[in-house]
């Protein structure tokens, strides 16, 4: 049995070099995780891309034919789908020079570090002369941009974050905002060797530390950890905060020693707090006209967090949304106001239900990777403003305190992602993808944005060849020999780039002369001989890693406290925000006078609430969050993602009061709609949904219909889902929720498309010639 890693958790495999035939948790998991059964279920499944092919009209028409999305392809050897690529490619650069072409290439794609799809194309691109790049991300776009005022950068909140085992030892109390979903808790970018999220927050309730779970889903927390649910209206969550820390201040609660010694503006947002800027006091029966939540509750709860060790905590999701900066940075307010940060077991932290790697120590040594090169362009956009990009080149937008324009992309080139998943309002994205004159896609699937594309080139799994990988924040680095035989034509990213380079004429700058294996042992002798060097850690050479079940790397040795140094010694290790200390109130983010972001923490009301005029149209709150049988839109046609479906539609979960209003049953065939757009879903019915929501997760294959793109076959919730920013601090992307309505599907249902083959290939007389 082989170990290989994935993002979702490792796993053990034998294999008849064609499929896998035997796959089992790896033996060190305590808590394994089913999604690794979607792997050898989705490897030879009819969606994989066995050749390059090129759409039709393209290859008729050259660049720039309007009728992508909807066109046949064309199969063809991998020589002309070289020559056809690498033509265009110099076309763009010669013509219109780097600034045109998009390489943002956004997603996991697969774990292993040396075949990662984004360093691979980047680094072919900066190899070309550069490309607009992307910043920032769909999970945590406002948290990268915001964070940095008010306490820290996103990275060393998710590698330095008090470690799990402090807060089962010290913490009494955990107050989750958006809760700890343990299905997110199972993923880590790059991989997860050993699963914890039940096991450390059932240690802490068993020590006597209580949790309290503020989210529309009861299974937010595990049962584990035996979580008081408190389920304000979606969106509402900075109100309830706000009404929190009002009671703290107005009970003489609030720590004014921490506040004083480490923290600026408090008086600014006290003021708001009290009324004094608008009238108004944010106290707990204001927040319970807005949140549902009864007034006594929030003021009790106040009480609690004062008199304990509290952790506040803030799931990525709440900052996936409008106005999404102020419950983030409440939740840094309540923390300051309590006076615990710094503190084992209390204080703040962001992404413990949302990833593996937030509570990990931090290993000491880095793993290798593939340089990606310099990028001589210095343009870029917000990851979730491509589709503002590609409709409106030249278009001014507000960023981060800065006026930007987007550039004129006229190639798009896309490695390891699927933005018909990432995105919002699916209907605009499709227009915006027939702007460009050329999309190229590389990808194991038919995914839709492989459909949506004009070259596309199949690529391996990672099961299909050679790497070597480590998850963040996690302490193994695995080998990774490929476990079978590439599926019919698939190549590596590396090995297209290496042949698109070569016909390019930069052969040797891309690849220096090394093929994927020479690299593979060429970073790692390089990674051991520099811990040798400079740690003085002795690891195996290569052949015996390789050989090997992997290496454990040093992590630290003491119990990691976020800001226990700050908290020590706020002159000798003060906070990398422009003050040095926690900014309740930033006059940076002041300065830049944006009406949907000021100064400090505030309620804004969202577009779509349950509180809204809207909400008499389409009465439900949709929450769009991540599923639990796959990650993001990975191997959706796999065995365990396709076992939850129903009807072969994605569930749609609705408390039943809300079910029986409509007229609704258990494993209905639903219609869910919205004026942006509509899908079908499969119901389910339970009472772990907060009334007026419906939870539909991301992640199903975008099959639209051909007469209306608009509508989803197969249940894509970002049909629905607004394309519109955070705010323009952030304009971070805001597809957690959407109102909707729903009704029963009536009539036969149509026809799923996108989880079969295109069945359309077309056949062209120049296109036939043998490799």
């Amino acid at each position: 049995m082989a170990v290989h890693l994935t993002h979702w958790g490792t796993f053990e495999a034998a294999s008849d070099g064609e499929r896998l035939t035997d796959v089992r948790p790896w033996r060190g998991d305590p808590e394994p995780m089913p999604l690794i059964g979607n792997v050898a279920s989705a490897q030879h499944h009819p969606t994989r891309i066995t050749r390059p092919h090129v759409r039709k009209g393209w290859l008729d028409h050259g660049p720039g034919a309007p009728a992508r999305g909807d066109e046949p392809f064309v199969p063809v050897p991998w020589d002309v789908a070289l020559d056809l690529l690498a033509g265009e490619l110099h076309r763009v650069y010669r013509d219109h020079g780097a600034q045109a072409v998009y390489g943002g290439s956004y997603g996991w794609a697969s774990a292993g570090r040396f075949h990662h799809a984004q360093s691979q194309v980047h680094r072919f691109l900066n190899c070309l002369g550069g490309y607009v790049r992307h910043v920032n991300s769909y999970s945590l776009g406002t948290s990268t941009v915001l964070l940095p005022y008010v306490i820290a950068d996103i990275n060393m909140l998710q590698t330095h974050a008090t470690a799990k085992s402090v807060i089962a030892d010290h913490c009494e109390l955990v107050v989750a905002f958006g809760g700890l979903s343990p299905k997110n808790a199972a993923v880590s970018p790059g991989g997860v060797s050993r699963h914890n999220a039940h096991g450390w927050m059932s240690a802490a309730q068993t020590r006597g530390c209580r949790f309290v779970s503020v989210s529309p889903l009861r299974d937010d927390t595990p049962d584990g950890a035996q979580a008081e649910w408190i389920a304000p209206r979606p969106g509402t969550d900075a109100a309830m905060m706000l009404s929190l820390a009002q009671v703290l201040d107005a009970d003489g609660l609030a720590d004014t020693g921490f506040l004083d010694r480490y923290t600026v503006g408090f008086p600014r947002f006290a003021s708001y707090l009290r009324g004094e800027a608008d009238g108004v006091v944010k106290d707990p029966a204001w927040a319970e006209a807005i949140t549902g939540v009864p007034a006594a509750r929030i003021r009790e709860l106040a009480h609690e967090m004062a008199a304990a060790r509290t952790l506040v905590t803030v799931s990525w999701s709440l900052q996936r949304a409008r106005h999404g900066e102020q419950p983030l940075w409440l939740g840094v307010v309540l923390a300051a106001m309590l006076g615990q940060i710094g503190l084992p077991g209390g204080g703040f932290g962001h992404g413990y239900g949302s990833v593996a790697a937030v509570g990990e120590p931090a290993p000491q040594v880095p793993v290798p990777h593939l340089p990606q090169g310099r990028n001589a362009v210095s343009a870029y956009i917000p990851v979730a403003r491509i589709a503002d990009m590609l409709l409106n080149p030249g278009a001014g937008y507000d960023y981060n305190g800065q006026r930007l324009t987007y550039p004129d992309i006229r190639l798009v080139y896309w490695c390891g992602g699927n933005p018909f998943h990432h995105h919002q309002d699916l209907a605009r994205l499709r227009d915006a993808f027939t702007r460009p004159e050329t999309v190229v896609v590389h990808d194991p699937f038919w995914t839709a944005t492989a459909r949506h594309a004009d070259i596309v080139l199949p690529t391996t799994m990672s099961i299909e060849r050679d790497d070597f990988g480590s998850g963040q924040n996690d302490r193994m680095f695995f080998p990774m020999p490929a476990l079978t035989r590439p599926h019919g034509e698939a190549r590596d990213d590396y090995a297209s780039f290496a042949e698109l380079a070569d016909r390019l004429g930069v052969g040797k700058d891309f690849a220096e002369g090394r093929t994927a294996m020479d690299w593979l042992r060429h970073l790692y002798e390089d990674w051991r001989d520099t811990l040798a060097e400079r740690r003085g850690w002795q690891v195996p050479g290569f052949d015996e890693f390789w050989a090997g079940e992997g290496l454990e790397l040093p992590v630290a040795s003491e119990p990691q406290v976020a800001f226990a140094d700050f908290r020590a010694d706020p002159d000798r290790h003060p906070l990398t925000t422009p003050t040095g200390k926690i900014e309740i109130f930033s006059a940076t983010i002041d300065s830049y006078q944006y009406p949907d972001c000021p100064g400090h923490p505030v309620w804004r009301e969202p577009d779509e609430w349950l509180g809204s005029p809207a909400a008499r149209r389409f009465g439900l709150q949709l929450v769009a969050n991540q599923p639990k049988a796959r990650l993001h839109s990975q191997l959706d046609v796999g065995e365990y993602s396709q076992s939850i479906k129903i009807a072969g539609r994605e569930p749609v979960r609705m408390n039943p009061a809300d079910a029986s209003a409509r007229g609704l049953s258990d494993g209905d065939l639903v219609r869910i709609f919205n004026d942006r757009g509509a899908c079908l879903a499969g119901l389910a019915v339970d009472e772990v949904v907060r009334p007026g929501v419906a939870q539909l997760s991301t992640g199903a294959w975008y099959d639209p219909d051909p007469a209306d793109p608009s509508f989803c076959r197969h249940g894509n919730p970002n049909v629905l889902t607004a394309d519109r920013p955070s705010s323009s601090l952030s304009q971070g992307c805001t597809g957690q929720l959407a109102l909707v309505e729903i009704e029963a599907y009536r009539g036969s249902p149509p026809e799923l498309s996108v989880t079969l083959h295109p069945g359309r290939d077309a056949v062209h007389p120049d296109a036939s010639s043998s490799c």
